[in-house]
């Protein structure tokens, strides 16, 4: 295949935009999903780049990225990127509001499930899907349960799927970073909150979002071929 593609759901910041970048500089065509209105085609390190407007907790719009992404770049994707996802503030499981728990379910689950199993349908032979999680899924930090329960989720569906697709040798993994320095990770939190999450690390400071593209990166190439079903953990040391 000639023209090799990936998708990167959830790439317009942060750790999304990081992998558009990595991806590029791999030598991946790319097309990338935002939630609000998309970008005219770009390129980035030659490539060519398209973003689409989706809502990942409608299937029908997840299928529609597929279908406009191989009209558009006439290829099938031989990696699907999972990134798209939220968080809301954090608080003791006995003060949560129901509605935020509701809202993690439908897009990091929900919006998750319906990535997955469209990747799975559309991946071509020997290509790679890779879920973006947390490391907090092994960490027991009180306030953020009902976040990390979702993430912890989405790794169940990575480790089913890796064994679903493993006849067509589509590799499946997730990556799943410590603290990253982020605008959502920001968010709502002044410096001792920031501080306190570098210390988890032996480096004492979080991560970057090229850290983690970096990780996204290999695993979407050849040089991970022997990598399947697995949850790899870039956290600077922090479990």
């Amino acid at each position: 295949m000639d023209k090799k593609l990936a998708v990167v759901f959830g790439g317009s910041r942060g750790i999304g935009a990081a992998c558009v970048q990595a991806l590029c500089a791999d030598g991946f065509e790319l097309a990338y999903t935002c939630t609000g209105a998309a970008p005219a085609p770009s390129r980035v390190a030659g490539r060519q780049v398209r973003a689409y407007t989706a809502d990942i907790r409608d299937p029908q719009q997840v299928a529609q990225v597929f279908e406009a992404a191989a009209r558009d770049f006439d290829a099938r994707p031989i990696c699907v990127v999972a990134n798209a996802g939220i968080n809301v503030p954090p608080a003791p499981l006995a003060q949560f509001d129901p509605a935020r728990f509701r809202e993690l379910v439908e897009v990091n689950i929900v919006g998750a499930f319906n990535i997955l199993a469209e990747a799975a349908r559309q991946v071509a032979d020997g290509g790679s899907i890779i879920a973006l999680t947390t490391s907090m899924v092994r960490v027991a930090i009180p306030n953020v349960g009902p976040y990390t329960a979702t993430k912890a989720a989405v790794e169940s569906l990575v480790r089913a799927l890796s064994r679903e697709l493993a006849a067509r040798k589509v590799r499946v993994n997730a990556v799943a970073p410590g603290p990253v320095d982020t605008d959502l990770f920001r968010a709502g939190k002044d410096e001792a909150a920031v501080q306190r999450s570098a210390a988890l690390s032996p480096f004492n400071r979080i991560g970057t979002p090229d850290e983690v593209a970096s990780v996204v990166a290999f695993l979407a190439s050849g040089k991970a071929s022997w990598m399947h079903g697995q949850v790899v953990q870039p956290n600077g040391g922090q479990v």
